[in-house]
């Protein structure tokens, strides 16, 4: 048997291990993926550590909503470029705390002017998934009954959530879903749903300011709502990036490993041609640590890029790999700027994935089963929301 063919058995056998969290899942999936994607000698052991291990915004007739001013954001002079939370989380009261109440009414009967987050719930004893939920800006949990919502899934089979990080715009008004053959477009402000037929197993939906990104395994398109055509993009749809609303044009994706130098952040011109590569480097962190791999999808707030990852982190007895780790990236170097050391004892693999920032210039991610909120530039860690297992999508803040 050579390379190709054990590198092609392994990569089999590692997909008919059907994980029990499906949210994490499809990243899992892009981890092979990428790692399928390196050099020819590297490719039976990238394997092995995977064992191991838009349309036009879809508003309705008229200018969005002016966003509220953003708070100055305030740095602490002495926080560290390396941070961890504290054992015990104190809560921060926001409103996204009631992403775990009961539901209160169906989005057919009481729509929302805003949505905060959409939320689907799943089982962790048996990985099955609920109905997507919208918690509107009155603080009320509505279930989205207006349509029936079927896992995303892969050639090979494997399943994941509807619900995507990416699927709620920015103003909170409308939500997309990649389904097998369709995007389902859902203005949540009158519950009216739109199909736009698009053969594959689409999986990604990501807008970018005023467009709606979706994808499959190996292509992203970029879906026209008014005409229903989807030109191809040259973006790889499992790094791209989600874009700042306010901006628009260029798209940014971060991925790859460190292990072989190709872990980078690509800029992609919307002009088009050849796409700037920045290597992603460990920039002001201390010696022995590093950001070795990404999963989740990466958020854009100005020049910052906010992304979960595996790192190398130093320790009294030496380097440890593997642990996990939110980190801030210099859209226009590469550098790391902060990390926030997770560590690996007690951490579900993939358990940290980030949803966006927030007004103030915090990062919102995935903590145990809840969510919480990390400002670098003070190091404080607060719990937004607990006992929220599943998929989250949050407008932007």
């Amino acid at each position: 048997m050579n390379e190709t063919e054990l590198n092609r058995l392994l990569t089999r056998a590692t997909e008919e291990i059907h994980p029990t969290r499906p949210a994490a899942a499809g990243w899992e999936r892009a981890g092979r993926v990428r790692r399928a994607r390196r050099a020819a000698g590297a490719a039976a052991v990238a394997v092995v550590l995977v064992g191991g291990g838009t349309t036009a915004l879809l508003h309705r007739s008229g200018p969005p909503p002016a966003a509220p001013p953003r708070p100055a954001v305030t740095s602490a002079p002495n926080a560290p470029v390396v941070q961890r939370p504290p054992d015990r989380l104190g809560e921060a009261g926001d409103p996204l705390g009631r992403l775990g109440d009961r539901v209160g009414a169906d989005l057919s009967d009481r729509p929302v002017s805003r949505a905060l987050a959409l939320y689907q719930p799943v089982d962790p004893a048996t990985g099955e998934a609920g109905t997507v939920r919208v918690l509107g800006d009155d603080g009320i949990v509505r279930e989205l009954d207006v349509v029936t919502l079927a896992p995303t899934r892969d050639a090979g089979g494997n399943e994941a959530t509807a619900l995507k990080p990416g699927s709620l715009s920015p103003d909170g008004r409308t939500a997309a879903f990649a389904q097998t053959g369709e995007v389902v477009v859902v203005d949540l402000t009158d519950a009216e749903v739109r199909r736009y037929p698009l053969a594959g197993y689409l999986e990604h939906v990501v807008w970018a300011g005023d467009r709606l990104i979706v994808g499959d395994n190996d292509t992203a398109y970029e879906l026209d709502r008014r005409t229903g055509a989807a030109p191809k993009l040259t973006v790889d749809p499992w790094t791209l990036v989600v874009p700042e609303p306010a901006r628009s044009g260029d798209l940014l994706t971060v991925g790859g490993w460190s292990g072989d130098g190709g872990l980078a952040v690509r800029r992609f011109p919307a002009s088009g041609g050849a796409p700037d590569r920045r290597s992603v480097t460990t920039g002001a962190l201390p010696p022995g640590y590093r950001l070795d791999e990404v999963y989740g999808r990466g958020w854009q707030r100005g020049d910052r890029i906010g992304q979960a990852g595996w790192t190398t982190t130093a320790s009294g007895a030496g380097t440890m790999s593997g642990g996990e780790g939110v980190a801030v990236l210099d859209a226009r170097t590469g550098a790391v700027t902060r990390l926030l050391d997770l560590g690996r004892e007690g951490r579900a693999k993939a358990c940290c994935e980030v949803y966006g920032w927030t007004a103030d210039g915090g990062l919102l991610f995935r903590y145990d089963a809840g969510l919480a909120r990390w400002r670098p530039e003070t190091g404080a860690v607060d719990l937004v929301a607990a006992d929220v297992p599943g998929s989250l999508s949050i407008a932007a803040r």
